[in-house]
């Protein structure tokens, strides 16, 4: 399918509107030294090209039948019990059964060797910065959009509400992935930071603490917290993987890949 004019104009504004955003950001707290147009810019701009133009129209269908199919439980109390909650109360329980299930979902994608087939692209990012946060598989991205939005569609959010939260949550997965030291301070076990994400991509260690995306709080209770202070020295990985845009999308549907450990 041919992008159309729009389609094109829509997702340059996206991408000048996030560099306009992020590189100041990064280049007045830089948390590494690193060149704007770093090694794999060019291929991490095709990820983004290719989830704007290509990929998000397929996951927004499949929440769209998500939404219709979980209006058919036989729910509605529970649903009309929560829709009379203050709209505080309701956002602060979404936010954390969202927490829930992105925690526990991100956490099994390194687990599942099915899962990691395809997670695993996000993780060859040997720069993070807010372009890398834009390196996943279609169907990691797929499966990462589901799992963090099931709770609001089975609690009956409006959809406008759904798609509120879901971009916030976008640039949010670019704050954390943005190579800048920016800190909540204290409220880093809140609020996440760059620096517990960038620890999450690091080879010493990575893959196996700060699965969270909004609030660390997850990995505070379930163990997985780690905050040394300083940013990591190595990211990505150190098992071979294929470095094209093309070769990463194909590599996941092969036989036998390795998995994470």
């Amino acid at each position: 399918m041919i992008p159309t004019a729009s389609e094109l104009l829509h997702t340059a504004w996206s991408f000048a509107i996030l560099l306009a955003a992020f590189l100041p950001l990064e280049l007045l707290f830089a948390a590494r030294r690193q060149p704007v147009l770093r090694p794999a810019f060019l291929t991490d701009a095709l990820y983004f090209a290719g989830q704007y133009l290509l990929w998000n129209a397929p996951v927004v269908a499949f929440l769209l039948w998500l939404h219709t199919r979980l209006a058919t439980l036989p729910i509605d109390g529970l649903r009309q019990t929560f829709a009379s909650w203050p709209w505080a109360v309701q956002f602060l329980i979404a936010i954390a059964l969202s927490d829930f299930c992105t925690y526990w979902g991100h956490r099994w994608q390194h687990h599942s060797p099915f899962l990691w087939r395809f997670h695993r692209v996000h993780h060859t990012a040997e720069h993070l910065d807010w372009l890398a946060a834009h390196r996943e598989h279609p169907l990691d991205n797929l499966w990462t959009r589901t799992v963090e939005n099931l709770p609001l569609l089975v609690l009956g959010f409006p959809l406008a509400t759904i798609a509120g939260f879901a971009v916030f949550r976008g640039l949010w997965a670019v704050f954390i992935h943005s190579n800048c030291t920016l800190s909540p301070g204290p409220l880093r076990v809140l609020l996440g930071a760059p620096r517990l994400h960038h620890w999450h991509h690091a080879i010493e260690g990575g893959g196996r603490v700060n699965f969270a995306n909004l609030s660390p709080l997850m990995d505070v209770m379930f163990g997985t917290w780690h905050d040394p202070g300083r940013m990591p020295d190595r990211i990505g990985l150190t098992e071979p993987y294929a470095r094209s845009y093309l070769g990463a999308l194909v590599e996941p549907l092969l036989p036998k890949r390795p998995r994470r450990g």
